[in-house]
């Protein structure tokens, strides 16, 4: 069969790299989501403004020290960018958990979202007056390339793929084997006895959206290192897309974010090579609606309790 000639066989496995690349940058925001609403059950939809913050702080980084210190080692400037980007999007998160979300815990459903939304909207105006509505490229930091026969690899491919699969292992550890993990878990399951307990709900909360925040701090660098480029509306695709990705693995579950993300960016990437670039989307949410008809709880989600 045609599908098995060498040729074709190099672009299919070129593609899966390319969408597994995507797909960690999805899987960074997803978690952050996922953490959220396992926490205290909401989605914040500003998460994928704070995730497009953090790509215009890695970016005004990158810019500083390129003009001021050249020559710099491309991992210190790199490090830099991400230490930066962490600290600006923690600051934001923690500021909008305190301002807009806090006051509003114990209302009805639909007012923390509603301003979430508005939190989106501040966010994204925000940097559309600080910084301008045009896209703001920046020259190539990681250029190397490795070819594997007929396949090519960048080294910014591989740092992605390996920094999202670091950040999974680290992130899971804190949740489940340390005590800033416990009280997450025992807020998760009834904050009112987590209280009696001992636990300080609040500052658990803020803790859990600073780490949220962090995450896609690194994700917005790392969508800046790929493609080159940051404007005010990057936040808005990635970050549907990244909800998406949760929806998909199972809302709650930090292994899901990441394998639901996985999923998007192959979909995104093998659609857009085999078929029309301008039905990836439609594809993304089709087989998003297939998964959740047989399995409501996503891929590697738990059905929800209903406590009494």
């Amino acid at each position: 069969m045609l599908f098995f000639r060498e040729d074709t066989l190099e672009y299919f496995i070129q593609q899966l790299f390319n969408g597994l690349t995507l797909g960690s940058i999805y899987g960074l925001i997803a978690i952050g989501y996922t953490m959220v609403y396992g926490i205290i059950g909401m989605i914040n939809f500003a998460h994928g403004d704070i995730f497009m913050l953090g790509g215009f702080a890695a970016m005004i980084v990158f810019l500083v020290l390129t003009s001021v210190f050249a020559g710099l080692p491309v991992a210190v400037v790199l490090l830099a960018m991400l230490v930066v980007a962490m600290l600006t999007t923690s600051l934001w998160n923690w500021t909008i958990e305190r301002v807009a979300y806090r006051p509003l815990r114990g209302s009805f459903r639909l007012a923390p979202l509603i301003t979430a939304i508005g939190m989106s909207i501040v966010v994204s105006n925000f940097i559309q007056v600080v910084q301008g509505p045009r896209n703001k490229p920046i020259p190539q930091l990681i250029g190397d390339v490795y070819h594997i026969g007929a396949i090519t690899v960048s080294l910014k491919q591989i740092i992605i793929i390996a920094l999202t699969s670091l950040l999974l292992v680290v992130f899971w550890y804190i949740v489940n084997k340390t005590a800033l993990g416990r009280a997450q878990r025992a807020t998760e399951q009834d904050r009112k006895m987590a209280a009696l307990l001992g636990i300080d709900v609040d500052r658990t909360i803020s803790v859990t959206f600073i780490m949220g925040a962090a995450l896609a701090a690194v994700g917005g660098t790392m969508f800046l290192v790929y493609y080159g480029v940051a404007n005010f509306t990057d936040g808005f695709v990635p970050g549907v897309k990244a909800f998406t990705a949760a929806v998909l693995g199972g809302i709650g579950s930090l292994p899901g974010a990441v394998l639901g993300g996985l999923l998007i960016g192959l979909i995104e990437s093998l659609w857009s090579a085999y078929f029309t670039i301008d039905y990836k989307d439609v594809a993304t949410f089709a087989i998003l609606a297939f998964v959740l008809i047989f399995k409501p709880t996503g891929i590697l989600g738990r059905p929800e309790v209903e406590k009494v």
